[in-house]
């Protein structure tokens, strides 16, 4: 009796745990603080300047959310903990209640979807190959035997390989730890081209010692909605973010930030990642939706 009555102790405890991390809103509230997970490289999406500052497109719309959610709960104060996550750890770390809201570079689609929640897209982006300018190389055809850089944990290079035009094309895969490391083995010469979202490489481009050294070459490889990632299930944090975003979209605020972040001089160079908003993302702006990335695949 004793061993049955522990076990619905620990099963009351361990749904108690989970109703915890599904509700966000109370978290805040009840604590006054909200974690955003950043990244240290994800072009102008988000960036680190360092000391812990964390900057760029999607963090700053995050801070514009968190502004909204903190009004809604009527909280004098709002602390806002940056957590720098990794392609790898991002999403363990929204599930497991360590990051409230991640606002890096996350791709939206189905299998990540049984995982988390996405709220709508804010960003849709063209996956691209990066090329040291004078190598010769301006399509997927010329990779064949060189040493292609991705970053551990994304899905750039899974894309690559299932494009038509890779059939046949052999190469070799080597991983950076984060988007910059990806980009020094380009930049190093360890790698001949680093495969990855165009926002990305753009912004890792702008910040090199020398921009014109480098280039975006070939077709785009793919179309994948980038939005912000929340906890599953919880149903009450995600309409307050979309709401958020969504009035953002709708007064042009977004629009502006785009502005801000990808067509003038950003810190800490003060250069330009010079990326104008696509027709792909001027269309989910102007009719707000949270669908993954097979929804926006060519339908043959």
């Amino acid at each position: 009796m004793k061993k049955s009555l522990l076990i619905v102790a620990a099963l009351v405890a361990s749904s108690a745990a989970v109703a915890q991390t599904t509700d966000t809103l109370k978290k805040i509230k009840d604590s006054g603080s909200v974690t955003m997970g950043v990244r240290e490289s994800s072009g102008a999406l988000s960036y680190t300047l360092g000391d812990g500052k964390f900057v760029g497109y999607h963090v700053e719309i995050c801070q514009k959310v968190l502004a909204d959610v903190q009004k809604q709960l009527g909280l004098a104060k709002l602390d806002i903990k940056y957590q720098p996550v990794t392609s790898q750890n991002r999403i363990p770390l929204v599930q497991n209640g360590t990051v409230d809201i991640e606002c890096g570079s996350t791709t939206n689609n189905a299998a990540r979807q049984k995982d988390v929640s996405f709220a709508v897209t804010t960003f849709v982006e063209e996956v691209r190959i990066a090329v040291k300018a004078n190598s010769g190389i301006t399509s997927i055809a010329q990779l064949n035997g060189k040493k292609v850089a991705t970053t551990t944990g994304t899905t750039s290079v899974q894309t690559l390989r299932k494009n038509e035009r890779a059939t046949g094309v052999n190469f070799e895969e080597v991983y950076g730890k984060d988007h910059a490391d990806s980009f020094l083995l380009l930049e190093s010469g360890r790698a001949d081209a680093f495969v990855m979202d165009g926002a990305i490489l753009a912004g890792n481009i702008a910040k090199a010692k020398n921009p014109a050294d480098f280039k975006l070459v070939g077709e785009v490889l793919s179309v994948e909605p980038i939005a912000i990632m929340i906890r599953k299930d919880d149903a009450a944090f995600k309409k307050a973010v979309d709401d958020s975003l969504k009035a953002m979209m709708k007064s042009g605020d977004v629009a502006k930030l785009w502005t801000k972040w990808f067509e003038q001089p950003i810190p800490p160079a003060n250069t330009k990642v010079g990326m104008v908003a696509n027709e792909n993302t001027k269309a989910a702006w102007a009719t707000p939706n949270d669908k993954p990335m097979e929804d926006y695949a060519v339908k043959k």
